[in-house]
């Protein structure tokens, strides 16, 4: 089933907004933030996680093709264990909705919880990714990029299997950060209970 073009019943600037990485160990969380025009259609663009790495690279290059605006950004492990994942990935999505032009009307966010730094109205989706087209694009510049990142990552630190697991907690990446220890890009706050808090 194709996903929805827009929220808004009328004609407005509205921007879809999702983050990839906050489950890693190791690496940024990174967020993208996309403007389609209205009514925008592609029947190929889902969320990121059903789709096969190379429909994401080959999906990516349209987005950035299609889209009025468009922006991907990071916020570092270092940060991360400063402010804890979920403001973090709040963050790298206001930096990301931040760099747009024209500014957005409507923020639609994937998951349940936001702070907005704007002042721009937002509407948190549960599952966005799989239900809006924007927020979907998101989705796929978020993964794309991070991959990549990942990637060369693991050229320079090879015994972590970053090229395949991402950073993500796999039984090869945990094997070896006990073996080797942790990287300048490791978090070092993933036992903290406070990592999905927004009252600290």
């Amino acid at each position: 089933m194709a996903l929805k073009s827009h929220f808004s019943p009328t004609p407005a600037v509205e921007c879809g907004c999702d983050e990839a990485g906050r489950g890693c160990l190791a690496g940024p969380v990174c967020a993208a933030a996309v403007i389609f025009p209205y009514d925008y259609t592609n029947p190929e663009i889902n969320d990121s996680k059903q789709l096969t790495e190379k429909k994401r690279e080959q999906l990516r290059d349209i987005i950035l093709k299609d889209a009025v605006s468009w922006a991907v950004t990071e916020v570092s492990a270092e940060e991360i264990d400063r402010m804890n994942i979920l403001r973090a990935s709040i963050h790298a999505m206001n930096l990301a909705v931040g760099q747009l032009t024209p500014a957005p009307e409507l923020l639609l966010i994937d998951g349940n919880r936001f702070t907005d730094r704007w002042g721009i109205p937002y509407r948190c989706v549960v599952k966005g990714d799989a239900t809006y087209l924007s927020i979907a694009a998101a989705s796929i510049l978020a993964k794309t990029h991070r991959d990549a990142l990942m990637r060369r990552l693991s050229d320079e630190f090879p015994a972590y299997d970053w090229a395949r697991n991402k950073g993500y907690p796999t039984p090869t990446h945990i094997a070896a950060v006990n073996r080797y220890g942790l990287t300048p890009w490791h978090r070092k706050s993933f036992h903290l209970k406070n990592q999905l808090s927004l009252d600290l």
